[in-house]
């Protein structure tokens, strides 16, 4: 059944982790599974210290050419009559130097890593223009 709209950002917020959509200008989808903070109307989410192959990753490429990105939450369990999902529509904004800092805070208080090891990189701070979801059950 369909979720009401501050239901559905309850459980977005809640959620430990989710599914980040972007596309370029060329329109190439690209989905990463990510870390985020919820603060009001905005997600953060951060190039956080883990291996990667370079820098310039796709996603933050993406929402510079293409601000338009999806982020996806759900919960899957054995029991079906548990499941549900959210899918938040967002504008994506890169945001490097002091403007890391408040998106930052969010993370560190959600993820504990994050408190002892703060990511070097960009943050993605991502508007939410729209909130939707389901449940099997409310």
């Amino acid at each position: 059944m369909e979720l009401p709209e501050a239901e559905a950002r309850r459980r977005l917020a809640g959620a430990r982790v989710a599914r980040l959509a972007t596309a370029g200008a060329a329109g190439v989808p690209h989905l990463v599974p990510v870390t985020f903070a919820v603060r009001g109307g905005l997600l953060a989410t951060a190039v956080d210290g883990k291996p990667k192959r370079h820098d310039g990753l796709r996603r933050l490429r993406n929402a510079e050419e293409n601000a338009r990105v999806c982020v996806l939450a759900d919960a899957y369990e054995e029991d079906w009559s548990r499941l549900w999902w959210v899918r938040a529509d967002c504008l994506a904004a890169v945001a490097r130097g002091d403007a890391r800092r408040a998106p930052l805070a969010w993370l560190a208080a959600k993820y504990p890593q994050y408190r002892e090891r703060p990511p070097a990189g960009p943050v993605l701070v991502l508007t939410v223009t729209r909130c939707t979801g389901w449940s099997a059950q409310r």
